[in-house]
């Protein structure tokens, strides 16, 4: 089983996503889906129709973002909180700290990347999006 984040936004779902490629690489699986692009959806207003339907960021087989835009005009609201987390796993130390340096620009960091007591070295932050993330980098053997 794969588990996949799903992100939400309002009308910044393409910049979000781009923004996000832009520090962890990845391709976009099918491109970005709009929903202009579904039948019946003329009475849209112009904002509505640019917005994004759906959209996949694959980093690898197992893991990948997701995102759309809310609709306003269907009753769609966004409420962000602090209930979701999006938590990167990374390779290395280096890496961590490159990608948490890169989606934490604009946001607000809560916890700085640095060493933690129980063995890694970890951060948190809220992007410039308003969505949660967290880097975790478990020290192997050796590593200080």
């Amino acid at each position: 089983m794969n588990i996949h984040s799903y992100l939400n936004f309002n009308g910044q779902a393409e910049e979000a996503m781009h923004f996000y490629q832009k520090t962890l690489g990845g391709e976009f699986e099918g491109g970005f889906n709009y929903f202009s692009e579904i039948p019946g959806m003329d009475q849209l207003s112009e904002d509505e129709k640019k917005r994004v339907m759906h959209v996949t960021l694959m980093l690898s087989d197992q893991v990948k973002i997701m995102a759309s835009d809310i609709m306003p005009s269907m009753g769609h609201k966004l409420i962000v909180g602090n209930h979701n987390y999006i938590s990167l796993m990374p390779d290395s130390i280096e890496k961590g700290r490159e990608y948490f340096q890169g989606l934490s620009e604009g946001g607000t960091v809560e916890m700085p990347y640095e060493k933690a007591f129980w063995g890694a070295y970890f951060g948190s932050f809220i992007d410039k999006y308003g969505n949660g993330w967290m880097i975790n980098y478990t020290l192997k053997e050796g590593e200080e």
